[in-house]
């Protein structure tokens, strides 16, 4: 989709969404919800704060761009900054450490 209304379309419909069913979250009436995506009317940040609570991707929205979310936890973020902290040869040893790891579980998910 090339505008904002239809990548507001787009992200409802992934969604499964009615129009009426996506207004009521974003506290707006089906008509309101309507004119956003035909493009009529533009919808202010409390609309577009309450439909990112429901998995709307709001960069993809206004930008086209869509946003790549890491799903990793405190963890694992720790150990990719501590990795990237690292000179080279440390990593090289790191990644010789990971991939003996994780040969030795084969029940284990890689990746």
């Amino acid at each position: 989709m090339d505008n904002f209304g239809g990548r507001l379309r787009e992200e409802r419909k992934r969604l499964g969404m009615t129009q009426t069913e996506f207004a009521d979250v974003g506290g707006v009436q089906k008509t309101t919800q309507s004119n956003y995506e035909n493009n009529i009317r533009l919808p202010d940040a409390q609309y577009l704060g309450s439909i990112t609570k429901i998995g709307i991707d709001i960069a993809y929205i206004i930008t086209g761009a869509r946003t790549i979310k890491a799903d990793i936890t405190t963890e694992e973020q720790k150990l990719v900054e501590n990795y990237r902290a690292m000179d080279d040869s440390a990593k090289l040893n790191i990644q010789a450490v990971g991939d003996a790891f994780a040969q030795s579980k084969p029940n284990l998910k890689t990746g």
